[in-house]
């Protein structure tokens, strides 16, 4: 008789996070480590905090799976606050992703991935079929299972590291600089790979980085703390970029602002078909480039414009000009 396979766990909604008016104190210091904080990340979103040392980023993060605990007010995930909830089966909830990855050094690929599904009991078929989709998700071979952390390359076990933090599919993710130890090529790589991943994920993630470049490329929404775990500004990264809230955050997020404001957009937003005529000459752009690298594409030649391109369509031109509108706001 064949046995019937057990059904997958249907995939679990994300949550809202909400921090409301959180304080953090540590014995012997003078001021808190969080103070009064406040904000919302939405179902869904991935919200990035960026501050200086010392500014509370990690702590804000590790209370809400009560690795630390707070003195005073409230976290809530799905409108519950997690002080109502047993502080094992909260963290089994919440998927935690840390820059050093945090493999068993002893344990295969495949164990390291079933830690959490083994202990909620799943059966060896489940935990298997799980560990075989997790694998095809994170873009490893399903051979891998069978290998050791020390036989893969640090991106490779990052991937990994992901895999085992989604392998009971959380609504929640929390992500210490994860992509911190990496070399800059896999760094970006994997970035761009989890990017790739959020639509099939569908989680709510909080994201550590002390890399604001890092927190505009990843986050939808960013915050930015001061030392001592004061919220300074907290919104879109165009928000950020375009209306910092004072000088601290203006100094923070960089005074070439305005450039990074163009890695946010492709220059398929601002191409018109009904603009500039297209005389065939001077480089070309793909639609899907951002405006950054249509910039960079148009000094590197020395023009004053550039042909932007969806496969062998010209889909127009664009002109210096609209670049510099795009960064202001304006319209040419």
């Amino acid at each position: 008789m064949t046995a019937t396979p057990e059904p997958r766990t249907p995939d679990r909604p994300p949550a809202d996070i909400v921090f409301d008016h959180v304080v953090k104190r540590y014995p012997g210091q003078e001021t808190p480590a969080i103070d009064d904080l406040s904000l919302t990340v939405r179902a869904g979103e991935t919200c990035c905090l960026v501050g200086p040392s010392g500014g509370g980023k990690t702590t804000a993060m590790k209370l809400v799976n009560r690795l630390i605990d707070f003195d005073s007010g409230d976290i809530t995930i799905g409108g519950r606050s997690i002080r109502s909830v047993d502080v094992t089966s909260l963290r089994r909830d919440i998927g935690y992703v840390i820059q050093q990855v945090g493999l068993f050094p002893h344990m295969t690929i495949a164990a390291n991935i079933a830690v959490i599904p083994n202990l909620l009991g799943w059966s060896g078929d489940r935990i298997r079929a799980r560990t075989d989709e997790l694998l095809d998700l994170v873009r490893l071979d399903r051979a891998f299972a069978k290998r050791y952390p020390a036989q893969l390359s640090g991106g490779q076990q990052q991937r990994v590291g992901l895999a085992r933090a989604l392998a009971v599919d959380p609504p929640v993710m929390l992500m210490d600089e994860p992509f911190g130890a990496l070399d800059p090529i896999t760094r970006t790589e994997i970035q761009d790979e989890f990017l790739n991943l959020e639509s099939e994920i569908d989680k709510t993630v909080i994201f550590v980085t002390h890399d604001i470049d890092e927190a505009i490329k990843m986050g939808d929404r960013i915050a930015v703390l001061r030392q001592g775990g004061v919220l300074a500004q907290y919104g879109t990264a165009d928000g950020l970029l375009a209306h910092p809230a004072d000088d601290y955050v203006a100094d923070f997020v960089g005074a070439d602002r305005g450039l990074k404001r163009l890695s946010l957009r492709t220059m398929r937003e601002i191409v018109a078909p009904d603009g500039l005529p297209d005389d065939g000459s001077g480089p070309s752009v793909d639609a899907d480039a951002s405006l950054r690298i249509g910039l960079s594409t148009l000094f590197a030649a020395g023009t004053d414009s550039v042909r932007v391109t969806d496969g062998d369509r010209v889909l127009g031109r664009v002109s210096l000009a609209q670049l510099q509108g795009a960064v202001s706001g304006s319209t040419v």
